[in-house]
């Protein structure tokens, strides 16, 4: 893999686009960066991409923040470490918003992933995109992040109505247990599909559950062409993917505002 040639495309084809977002939600342009404003304030409204420079990087954000402000809703700048201006984050932070926890963002080749990684012994992977589904990863993801993703789930929901191809979740299942849950999401007209999730009950963890969800979802990316896996990896998975055969080409860290 080209790192720079790869990094260069993620940022073209998924950050420096508009495009549909999870519920219905779009992205658009404003000016030199790319926001995104959900059909509710529980959807993730915020700036995913910016081509700023020391000259328009404190313009370019005090714009987005009263334009949030005005709609009366918090919102995310999506910060990339090789994202410009080198301050940003200084300038981000003057303007009000808070840092939050970094993660890898880590891209493979999909040909590189192994797909025939089998779940373990009395687990049964799921592909879950009907109600039944949909409700069992909720139970997940409330039960390892806390809180309540209901908003999350409904956002998956309205976009399987409006684009059953979109996405594809997955559950991983003992016996009628729910015990992990991710997702894929497919980029139409892109290079690219993205890992999201993968959270997995305490005393389930190191099985090998979260390694045959990669692999279940690379197999489904490489059936429908895609030749890029990206994800944003906590430093719990990080290792996990490495092994796997993922190349930590930035890092993310997002800033919000109260």
């Amino acid at each position: 893999m080209n790192r720079e040639a790869t990094l260069a495309a993620f940022d073209q084809q998924l950050r420096n686009a508009v495009r549909a977002s999870l519920g219905g939600g779009r992205f658009e342009r404003a000016g030199r960066l790319i926001r995104c404003v959900a059909p509710s304030p529980d959807g993730w409204n915020g700036v995913d991409w910016s081509d700023l420079d020391e000259s328009t990087a404190d313009a370019a954000i005090a714009e987005q923040v009263a334009y949030f402000a005005g709609l009366g809703r918090r919102f995310e700048w999506k910060y990339y470490t090789h994202d410009r201006p080198a301050d940003l984050p200084d300038r981000l932070r003057a303007a009000g918003l808070e840092s939050g926890q970094e993660e890898a963002l880590m891209i493979a080749s999909a040909a590189d992933i192994p797909t025939d990684l089998p779940a373990p012994d009395g687990i049964v992977l799921r592909d879950a995109n009907d109600d039944e589904g949909l409700e069992l990863a909720r139970r997940v993801h409330d039960a390892v992040f806390g809180g309540d993703h209901s908003p999350m789930i409904d956002g998956m929901r309205q976009q399987l109505a409006d684009n059953p191809a979109a996405l594809t979740v997955v559950v991983a299942m003992a016996g009628d247990q729910p015990v992990s849950a991710s997702r894929i999401d497919f980029h139409d007209g892109t290079d690219f599909a993205s890992l999201w999730g993968g959270g997995t009950l305490p005393r389930w963890r190191r099985r090998g559950i979260y390694r045959a969800m990669v692999a279940h979802r690379t197999r489904l990316a490489a059936e429908r062409g895609f030749a890029y896996l990206r994800t944003d990896a906590l430093p719990t998975s990080r290792p996990i993917l490495e092994k796997l055969g993922f190349i930590r080409l930035s890092t993310t860290i997002p800033f919000t505002t109260h």
